[in-house]
């Protein structure tokens, strides 16, 4: 099992002490750092800067949104990425949702699956280089067939520094988790739990028996966030994430369309979903909050004492997870490293 250091996208600002958090994940033997994007701060940029005053650790978005760019802008943004910081790039992509592709970006979200297939297909040509790029999709054509008829297929002007810069994919129902493990060198599951390794198993074995599936379990990476809350007792440590999932479980997402819901519904609490949901959405978040289980917070996250962790994690790395996404201050940094590595 590996850890990862995640950034998330910000709140109101940069995050305070990210510089030490990244500094001391280096140090402790963080195999990689994460960065994200909602409808604020984007991934890349944040990355570019705080990578720059690293040396060893992987840096990928977790996620970088596809309707944010075109798959030519976001393969560009790759490679620049890859050669800057001497090919330690992951680029972690999604689809996110439709309240943000359509609300945000002003775009249709219908399709996302065959949308996402297309998206990587593009960016792979273009990685390799092999040719002036020509795609006929049913979400995607280049060049443009509309416009001034000018368009002419284009081949990157840099040469990339790998060919095959690893790409992530985002998913949390089981035909996207399949997919991934199709057409993706890793997955980024959310509110993944050891209860539900069994569930998502079966659709990765299922993308990975597909005719030109690039992987197998052995060389397929899945990261994931995993909230790690060191507490002397349960629910103080349960009492840090009650409001992220509150949020994600209520308001991330249309009531009939949360992709976030389903995932800790699936887990057993489709009831307690439908209650948390229903009392964010009408304005009752500190309501909602409190009525997170202190069981769903420990289905999804280490929380409690240093000894409860320890004894909890060998279930951990018997999953499919290869890398534990975690965050907090240096010092519960240096204590997840002890803890896992």
């Amino acid at each position: 099992m590996k850890l990862g250091l995640m950034a998330g996208y910000w709140g109101s600002g940069p995050p305070a002490g990210i510089e030490e958090q990244i500094a001391m994940a280096e140090e402790c033997g963080f195999d990689s750092f994460w960065t994200a994007e909602a409808y604020g701060s984007d991934a890349l940029t944040p990355l570019a800067w705080w990578g720059a005053k690293t040396s060893k650790i992987k840096l990928g978005t977790s996620i970088a949104q596809m309707s944010a760019r075109t798959p030519a802008a976001l393969a560009m943004a790759a490679m620049t990425m890859d050669h800057l910081s001497g090919g330690r790039f992951i680029l972690g992509i999604g689809a996110s949702g439709p309240q943000v592709v359509e609300g945000w970006y002003g775009q249709p979200y219908p399709r996302p699956l065959e949308r996402t297939r297309e998206y990587i297909s593009i960016m792979r040509k273009i990685f390799a280089r092999d040719e002036p790029v020509v795609f006929q999709g049913k979400q995607y054509t280049m060049p443009y067939p509309g416009g001034m008829g000018l368009g002419k297929p284009l081949k990157s002007t840099i040469h990339p520094l790998r060919r095959d810069i690893p790409v992530y994919l985002a998913a949390e129902g089981p035909k996207n988790v399949a997919l991934a493990a199709e057409i993706a060198d890793g997955w980024l599951p959310m509110f993944f739990s050891p209860k539900s390794d069994k569930f998502y198993r079966k659709s990765l074995a299922e993308g990975f028996a597909r005719e030109g599936a690039r992987h197998d379990a052995s060389t397929f990476e899945v990261a994931c966030m995993v909230p790690v809350m060191i507490a002397d007792d349960v629910e103080s440590a349960a009492n840090m994430m009650r409001p992220m999932l509150a949020l994600y479980v209520g308001g991330m997402g249309a009531k009939g369309a949360n992709f976030h819901y389903d995932v800790l519904a699936r887990l057993g609490y489709e009831d307690e979903c439908a209650r948390i949901q229903s009392l964010y959405l009408a304005g009752k978040k500190a309501e909602a909050t409190a009525a997170i289980p202190t069981s769903m917070v420990e289905d999804v996250a280490l929380v409690g004492p240093p000894e409860k962790i320890r004894d909890e994690l060998p279930m951990w790395k018997e999953t499919c997870l290869t890398t534990m996404l975690v965050a907090g201050p240096p010092q519960m940094l240096r204590a997840a490293a002890e803890l896992v590595l």
